[in-house]
């Protein structure tokens, strides 16, 4: 992506994040904050956007195209903050030197209080409310659907799978379209299964098509039609490319992967993903600049209600 173009992404998600704001919500009678930026025209599509751990909503803003997209499309878009950093999602084990949420965190109550508020004062429409996160955030999003189906008309999941834990409790009151997007190279998640390379990784991951799996087993999807689209190759310096997977599945149970061929623990995007790139691509790999994850994401769920 030329220089300049990536100054000018940066330039729109600031002053889209201008135009956010800050607020809190009570949990149990803990305090919790998000960021939201909301349309002129409501009730709106909402998206909760989840960050990845060591991060908060804030990064999600500047990092991503979500206040691009949600100012072209007229969404409503939250930024919800995990407490110490991170996500009190299904599993337990979260790799070492890694502090998770403090104990008796409860984020599915704190997402499904922030939908229910969104929706109760007319800023959301309550049949096209999505949710995505990245890496720890990706599995929030997979407790979520398994814990709160009947909150969500899809969610999506990058550079996350599942893990025995995570499976085990997962019961979905009905189906929801599920996106994964995860690279081939990923050093803290990775895509065959295990433990990753990194210090920090965790152990006992799922593989992809493992995870890949499970959301079509649940949402009822052929597994022996499988059809494997290879996207262009936008970005050849990237040394990545993107095969886009799915199958044949009931009307309103899609399940997809985008697969990043050589992509590491990164988001997909036209911009970089994080403040210091290059230390970025060297602790966790290759950054694919075919597609932007989070546009591809929103035409997902476009066409999910």
């Amino acid at each position: 992506m030329p220089r300049w173009m990536q100054i000018g992404a940066l330039v729109a998600a600031l002053t889209a994040a201008s135009a956010a704001s800050a607020d809190t919500i009570d949990v149990n009678g803990v305090k919790r904050s998000y960021t939201a930026q909301l349309p002129a025209k409501k009730p709106a599509p909402l998206v909760i956007v989840l960050h990845g751990k060591t991060q908060r909503g804030a990064d999600m803003i500047t990092r991503t195209a979500w206040p691009q997209i949600a100012k072209r499309e007229g969404l409503a878009v939250v930024f919800p903050d995990g407490l110490n950093n991170a996500w009190a999602d299904a599993r337990t084990k979260a790799g070492p030197a890694l502090r998770g949420p403090p104990p008796g965190t409860d984020d599915v109550a704190f997402i499904a209080k922030l939908v229910e508020k969104l929706v109760a004062d007319g800023t959301a429409d309550a049949k096209r409310v999505y949710v995505t996160g990245v890496s720890s955030g990706g599995a929030m999003v997979m407790t979520l659907v398994c814990a709160r189906a009947d909150l969500f008309a899809a969610g999506a999941s990058v550079i996350m799978n599942l893990n025995d834990e995570a499976a085990v409790t997962c019961h979905p009151s009905r189906p929801l379209p599920m996106l994964l997007m995860n690279g081939t190279d990923d050093p803290l998640v990775p895509y065959e299964g295990g433990r990753g390379s990194s210090y920090f990784a965790a152990e006992g991951f799922w593989s992809t098509d493992e995870t890949l799996a499970f959301w079509r087993k649940l949402n009822g999807c052929e597994t022996d039609e499988v059809t494997e689209t290879e996207l262009p190759d936008r970005s050849p310096a990237d040394q990545s490319t993107v095969t886009r997977i799915s199958s044949r599945c009931p009307a309103g149970h899609e399940v997809v992967l985008y697969r990043v061929n050589g992509g590491g623990h990164r988001m997909p995007g036209f911009a970089p993903d994080a403040r210091f790139p290059k230390v970025a691509a060297k602790l966790l790999g290759a950054q694919n600049g075919d597609i932007d994850g989070a546009e591809t994401i929103w035409t997902f769920f476009s066409q999910s209600r």
